[in-house]
């Protein structure tokens, strides 16, 4: 199997202290004091709410990388990832060559947490409700104003903008978008200026790889453009940014799978993993599928729906709700119709079933629902719970 000895060492040395979708400074915080002793780690701003924003610093190369994960607090998944990547540049079993390679040819600064407010209320915005993402020019907030003073006072030669995608994005094959990226646009032309070139480029080294895990499951965002966002700005500055987006992947949507994603792909693209440096060229990045909304988390197939003879298909997706520390998972009803041109992560045929839900005769879009069950021998089809289609 293609890099086996990476694999084995991930299954069994990835970061287990950060597990799940709900990850706050609270749960790295012992990680920051673990790695102060190897990494320098500092504090150049705080949230909204006076929560402490670090920066750490890896390596001491000529190429200078910015990167920063959860600027939209409820996406967590690439903060894990970044950990693990740490984890794996700290250990001296496998792969040395190339990790002191990375350290002396790469200084990596990374925000594992811009939005320290957001993550901790598990929410996109900050706790203003501002969108950092859509806060590159006013630079209203402080969590922006941070990020913002780090890129000036560093001048990377590249920026990594990492978030997570919703669960809805797949291909014309059938095929879920497990992980996506853009090389935003510099302008609203979306010409192809020398920096997102080379944003491409390390797209495509990253998309090689990835083609042997997830096999026609990466995707390319559009890049309509918007200065407002961060990678836009950034890009329109000159400085070549790649957006990552982790998604979905089968039924893992505490996105663990994914994160082994993410961190194969951070290995591309510091040149640790992969030989793709000599091939690379920016137009396969147009290669790469752009992302369709076609998927759902559930779909149950030819139902009837309030006595009607005409059978349909009913799209069930999730809300991501905190409670008690921890991520539940909320389904509603998100579309009733043919739904011929969607897709779920679970599916299934009812064969004609009369179904109910919440033991109510009619099924509304956006109505929350805990089960759904056959009208005629009241056999449950759906209840509350992640993965519970009943076969």
């Amino acid at each position: 199997m293609y890099n086996m000895k990476i694999e084995d060492w991930y299954t069994n040395h990835f970061e287990t202290q950060l597990r799940g979708r709900y990850i706050t400074m609270k749960h790295i915080y012992p990680l920051l004091d673990m790695y102060k002793i190897k990494y320098e780690i500092s504090v150049p701003g705080i949230s909204e709410r006076g929560q402490d924003i670090p920066l750490i610093k890896i390596g001491n190369g000529e190429k200078t990388v910015l990167g920063w994960s959860q600027m939209h607090g409820n996406e967590s998944t690439t903060t894990k990832a970044l950990f693990d990547f740490m984890r794996f540049i700290d250990q001296k079993e496998i792969f040395q060559s190339e990790i002191d390679g990375f350290l002396n040819g790469y200084t990596f600064y990374l925000f594992p947490i811009l939005n320290p407010d957001g993550a901790q209320l598990y929410t996109r915005e900050n706790a203003n409700g501002v969108d950092l993402n859509r806060d590159a020019q006013d630079l209203s907030q402080k969590e922006s104003q941070c990020l913002r003073n780090i890129f000036e006072a560093i001048k990377p030669n590249l920026c990594l903008n990492l978030h997570d995608q919703r669960s809805i994005y797949g291909f014309k094959d059938g095929k879920p978008s497990t992980v996506s990226f853009l090389s935003p646009a510099a302008n609203k032309e979306r010409s192809i200026t020398p920096s997102r070139t080379i944003a491409m480029e390390q797209i495509v080294k990253m998309n090689k790889l990835l083609q042997k895990y997830i096999p026609g499951q990466v995707g390319r965002y559009d890049d309509s453009y918007n200065n407002a966002c961060v990678g836009d700005t950034f890009q329109n500055d000159g400085v070549p940014t790649v957006l990552f987006e982790a998604g979905q992947y089968s039924n893992d949507y505490h996105r663990e799978k994914t994160r082994g994603v993410i961190f194969y792909s951070l290995l591309a693209l510091f040149d640790i993993i992969g030989d793709y440096k000599s091939s690379l060229n920016y137009r396969d990045y147009f290669n790469i599928p752009e992302n369709l909304k076609n998927y759902n988390d559930c779909i149950l197939r030819n139902a009837k729906l309030n006595d009607k003879k005409k059978q349909v298909s009913v799209a069930i997706q999730y809300r991501e709700v905190l409670r008690n520390e921890t991520i539940v998972f909320e389904p509603y009803i998100d579309e009733i119709g043919a739904l011929r041109n969607k897709f779920g992560y679970l599916e299934k045929d009812v064969k004609g079933a009369e179904i109910l839900t919440n033991s109510q005769e009619n099924l509304t879009v956006g109505d929350n629902i805990s089960e759904i069950i056959d009208k005629n021998d009241k056999s449950m089809i759906y209840f509350q719970k992640i993965n519970s289609i009943i076969a």
